[in-house]
């Protein structure tokens, strides 16, 4: 494919999805595809993308019985994670016209913390919109699979289970309803995709959504 020219201001793409949807192996094909396509990409996550952030990931994702984290707790670390992420990687990458995947991002504190652990929206909302100096994703996927194979496939990889893992299948199926709840209410930006299915069945349809998406007149990513 040719290379594109490049934009004058980057496009940030963000996956979503439950646990054991396929986000990590579909946003690395993803970052592939671009940038075979010409396009300069950064491939990052959440929490995490820089050395403060991936400190704050260890402490969340690190289950303790000698001090458990409250989900208050839980959603401010997430967002000073956040902070110190859109601060030094994200945002200076947009600047310079680059593409930004991003595995989770704030509609995951929504689902999470908000629909399945119970948080006010409107407190999460506003604390997010400090954290992010209003940044919102141009393009968001949802990766949407049943909660029984999400948390199968997470099962069968116990390299890659975390506290999280540990929480009921109620609380997933939670985070589950929330995801499709934002999408509803955010049609434009967010597109659900089926996936429980084969990984290149999925891969194939969100090549066509990005690049699609791609083609169209670049806008940038909203800030307050």
């Amino acid at each position: 494919m040719r290379a594109k020219k490049q934009r004058t201001r980057g496009l940030f793409i963000t996956l979503e999805g439950v646990e054991g949807s396929g986000k990590s192996t579909q946003i690395r094909h993803l970052a592939e595809v671009l940038s075979q396509a010409g396009y300069r990409v950064l491939q990052t996550r959440e929490p995490g993308g820089t050395a403060t952030a991936e400190a704050i990931r260890k402490i969340l994702l690190t289950a303790s019985s000698h001090e458990p984290i409250t989900p208050r707790t839980e959603a401010l670390l997430i967002f000073a994670a956040r902070c110190q992420h859109v601060t030094h990687l994200i945002a200076p990458a947009l600047q310079r016209g680059t593409v930004v995947l991003c595995d989770r991002f704030s509609d995951s504190t929504l689902a999470y913390q908000g629909f399945a652990r119970g948080l006010p929206l409107k407190w999460l909302v506003a604390t997010d919109r400090v954290a992010t100096s209003g940044l919102t994703p141009d393009l968001t996927l949802v990766l949407d699979v049943p909660v029984s194979v999400g948390l199968a496939r997470r099962r069968a990889d116990r390299a890659q289970q975390n506290r999280l893992d540990g929480e009921t299948e109620r609380f997933h199926r939670k985070v589950r309803r929330g995801f499709l709840t934002l999408v509803a209410a955010a049609p434009a930006r967010m597109r659900v995709v089926n996936a429980n299915r084969p990984s290149q069945e999925v891969r194939d349809e969100i090549t066509q959504i990005v690049l699609g998406w791609m083609a169209r007149p670049p806008r940038s990513s909203r800030r307050s």
